[in-house]
């Protein structure tokens, strides 16, 4: 099956500006800024900024430590468990009072709350994924207006939710007792990580997340505009639709004018606007001698934007309404058709009618605390994404949905975007809301109306009996099917709808929306973990259509956990890394899987031996998430046992909300993880990967994802441990490699490799492999193989590295030199951020030349003191 969507997108207003029918402008008065603030007894009374929540109040006036510090979490569950009152008074203009309609508007309120206005209650709120608008005119006074939000303890208000629901238990009711966190958090429909997760705190506080503003009018309000394309394929032509949704106080009659004065297209409608808030749609059919430029994911193409404008008047030429903003094109397509040779579907994506291959993490909230993610944090976080390569970003359901400058910032760097509706193993009005604010973004490529929840019926997580199955499945479909499903495709016809991740997509609905194995990889996408077994060998990897979650977890370096712990806590042993650790058994997973193929830190020095184990912790991960991922790159083209063609690796996770460990590539302020510089190479458009069969045979496939065929032939170096030299080179014919596919370029037994490159075994020698084209010119990062554990390796000795700081105009530069082969060698700027342009890597030669690019001024003398360099042998005493 192949769900055909087109898409044209509207961005979020740039300039909006409502007139009444005298000329009148509409009237917006903001009440961010200084608040009041206090608790149910009144012992913490302060100012507070809004928008922003009680955890950051109180530590900006004093009242407590920074949250993350040590085990603040626990010690500060007492301002969860509170009552919390924020109010403000203001005066408003006679101009303002006035008008016909004035409106409280409230953009994000977490959570359960009562609003009051000058002593009367004006309503109350139970979602901080929505808006709440709530009309105050007759309330209002000249001056000294007091507004007060008043709220109700986020687990107290859970738990009486929960003690009122007596039919029948809705699981989990608390968190694994390792989480270290709250019950009762799928009764409000808040961030379900902010009562913990696997890999972060439970600070469930209150908030006014986002603004909160008074607007008055006269006649008529612009709620929402979105723009959605249709096009006709039989005569290559594009016309847009577009849904204006209007509050008007009375009926009025109007003229639409609709523009995109660069495709010389516009179009004018009579419209009789209902008194009420209701939809109207227009269509603008793009003129057809119009060069319309495509928008395109990073990789791919540009993001070509116009400029749309919308005017309305009435009859006698006074403007009503007017708004312009930026407008992209695209169309996107989730394919689910019949494989030859296979009882599955396909599972990929074609954007503007090309298939893609989907490379990315999956993103979850960038902090505990929303205020404190500014538009400078999110445009580095995505930064960094599409700095390793990356084209996608599945957006958790268990988080919060993103700010608009997180979209903006998509839709600009082309990161394409997998938005999941914020259900996590857990609306209507909060997806109406979430729908059209986002539906116009290009970058929003799918929704997924939750995680894991298909998965969790399915295999029976939470040991339902048999006799309430039938309640537990007609409620899944009653939520996510006949609502979520139901509102997102009649709002937003434009991309796919998946209900849950994973699942086996079009075989999941034929099933009644639950299949009987959401894991099938035969269909639809797949979530795969498994800690215990070698994750060097990809026989264990699914052969799955598309991978939208796998990973492995690893430490931060100590530079990122030294603010938040004292020298006590640095030892993996210690009551704050067990604190941190909200992953059951997570050390030992960890060690288990890094002593596979290395031996352990064994430094008598305590410190020392707590930094070489944070290291060797993300040295595994790296390895086995490339392992993975270059599993599933060379399985785009390969179609074995009906298992394969893949179309999509995700690991989970880009980032952390915090300071500790988790299966993050970036660590909590930015810094990179080993893993994140390998992604960098294994996400590359050209990739050179390599394995071994089952009877030792070395396979090199050329990986590409470029629109163009190249011809490429693999050139195989090997080397000693000991000596950064190779012993012999060998190379391949040149194979066509058409673009978008993955081609085994180079085939031979290693026993016969070794044969012809002297006294070579697998223990004393490694391979280091890159793809060439007809000129010699490579394509694409170097590779390696190791042909053994480096355990087990033969001559590997400390390669006495050195490094000597200068800078140039635009970065410092580090010069390295070495006497041995180095893997892994790593490069520690210390507290001092930035980013290098290769980190982790295999050193196989003498010298080498990294660039940094500082996050901040430093100097030549400051960057040599903080620089460590580690590599694998620095981790054992002689």
């Amino acid at each position: 099956m192949i769900v055909r969507v087109f898409f044209f997108s509207f961005l979020s207003l740039g300039l909006l500006e409502v007139l009444s029918h005298d000329g009148i402008g509409s009237l917006v008065q903001s009440l961010d800024g200084e608040w009041d603030l206090w608790n149910s007894n009144k012992s913490f009374f302060l100012p507070a900024r809004v928008p922003g929540c009680v955890h950051t109040a109180l530590q900006q006036r004093g009242l407590i430590q920074d949250p993350y510090f040590r085990f603040n979490d626990l010690l500060y569950e007492w301002i969860s468990l509170d009552n919390w009152t924020y109010a403000t008074t203001f005066a408003v203009s006679k101009e303002l009072r006035s008008k016909r309609q004035v409106l409280l508007i409230l953009d994000g309120v977490d959570t359960a709350a009562s609003v009051w206005l000058n002593g009367a209650l004006v309503g109350r709120t139970d979602n901080m994924f929505r808006s709440y608008v709530f009309p105050i005119r007759e309330l209002l006074k000249a001056e000294e207006n007091t507004l007060l939000v008043r709220f109700l303890s986020s687990i107290v208000y859970a738990a009486q939710r929960r003690n009122a629901h007596a039919a029948y238990a809705i699981p989990p009711e608390c968190p694994p007792s390792v989480q270290k966190g709250q019950c009762h958090v799928n009764f409000i429909r808040k961030a379900q990580s902010s009562f913990s997760w696997d890999w972060g705190p439970s600070f469930p506080g209150a908030a006014l997340w986002k603004g909160v503003r008074l607007e008055a009018y006269d006649s008529l309000r612009l709620v929402h505009l979105a723009a959605l394309p249709l096009y006709d394929a039989g005569r290559s032509s594009w016309s847009l639709q577009v849904d204006v949704l209007v509050d008007a106080l009375q009926p009025t009659l109007a003229q639409i004018t609709l523009d995109l004065p660069e495709l010389l297209s516009r179009v004018a409608f009579p419209a009789n606007i209902r008194p009420g808030t209701a939809k109207y749609t227009f269509t603008l059919s793009v003129d057809a001698s119009a060069d319309v430029r495509l928008w395109w994911p990073k990789g791919v193409g540009e993001q070509t934007s116009y400029r749309l404008l919308l005017t309305a008047r009435s009859p006698d030429g006074v403007a009503l309404l007017q708004a312009h903003s930026k407008v992209y094109f695209r169309r996107v397509e989730l394919v689910q058709e019949p494989v030859a040779s296979s009882p599955g579907l396909s599972f990929y994506f074609r954007i503007n009618g090309k298939p893609l291959f989907l490379k990315g993490s999956n993103w979850i909230p960038a902090h505990s605390f929303q205020d404190q993610v500014t538009p400078h944090v999110l445009a580095d976080l995505l930064r960094s994404a599409a700095d390793a390569n990356m084209n996608v970003l599945r957006v958790w359901g268990g988080g919060v949905y993103e700010q608009d400058a997180f979209y903006n910032a998509c839709d600009d760097m082309g990161l394409m975007v997998w938005q999941d509706f914020m259900f996590a193993c857990a609306v209507r009005e909060e997806v109406y809301q979430q729908v059209w604010r986002l539906k116009s973004h290009p970058s929003v490529i799918v929704w997924s109306a939750n995680n894991e929840n298909e998965a969790a019926l399915a295999t029976d997580w939470f040991r339902i009996p048999d006799r309430q199955r039938p309640v537990y499945l007609k409620d899944y479909v009653a939520l996510y099917v006949d609502n979520v499903m139901a509102i997102v495709k009649k709002e937003d016809p434009s991309r796919p709808f998946l209900v849950s991740s994973p699942t086996n997509g079009a075989e999941s609905e034929r099933e009644g929306y639950v299949a009987s194995d959401p894991y099938d990889p035969r269909y639809g996408d797949a979530h795969f973990y498994s800690y215990s077994a070698d994750c060097w060998d990809w026989r264990g990897f699914p052969r799955t259509r598309f991978a939208s979650e796998y990973g492995f977890q690893s430490w931060p370096s100590l530079s990122t956990l030294r603010p938040v712990s004292v020298a006590e806590d640095w030892s993996l042993s210690s009551r704050f890394a067990e604190h941190r650790l909200h992953h059951q058994d997570g050390n030992e997973q960890m060690l288990k899987q890094a002593s596979i193929h290395f031996r352990l830190p064994n430094s008598s020095d305590p410190l020392t031996r707590f930094t070489h184990t944070l290291y060797l912790t993300q040295v595994m991960q790296a390895q086995c998430v490339k392992t993975q991922t270059e599993f599933y790159r060379r399985s785009r083209s390969e179609l074995i046992g009906g298992l394969g063609n893949t179309m999509g690796a995700l690991y989970w996770q880009l980032n952390d909300i915090w300071q500790a460990p988790s299966w993050s590539s970036i660590e909590f302020g930015g810094k990179w993880k080993m893993l994140h510089y390998f992604a960098a190479d294994f996400f590359a458009d050209v990739l050179p990967v390599a394995f071994e069969d089952d009877d030792g045979t070395l396979l090199i496939y050329a990986v590409s994802d470029l629109s163009q065929d190249l011809k490429l032939r693999a050139v195989v170096s090997v080397y000693t441990w000991s000596t950064p030299d190779p012993l012999c080179t060998k190379k391949s014919d040149l194979v066509a490699v058409p673009g978008g596919s993955a081609v085994p370029v180079f085939k031979r037994p290693v026993a016969a490799l070794l044969a012809g490159c002297g006294n070579c075994s697998r223990r004393s020698c490694l391979l280091a492999f890159r793809l060439e084209e007809v000129g010699g010119d490579q394509r694409g990062p170097a590779n390696h193989h190791f042909l053994c554990s480096p355990k087990d390796a033969l001559g590997l000795k400390p390669p006495n590295i050195t490094a000597k700081v200068r800078q140039d105009e635009t970065r410092f530069v580090v010069e390295l030199q070495s006497s041995a082969v180095a893997p892994f060698v790593w490069l520690d700027a210390g507290d001092i951020p930035g980013r290098f342009d290769g980190n982790g890597f295999l050193m196989l030669s003498r010298n080498r030349t990294v660039a940094f690019r500082a996050g901040k001024p430093t100097s030549v003398t400051e960057l040599s003191r903080a620089l460590r360099i580690t590599s694998l042998s620095d981790l054992y005493s002689p």
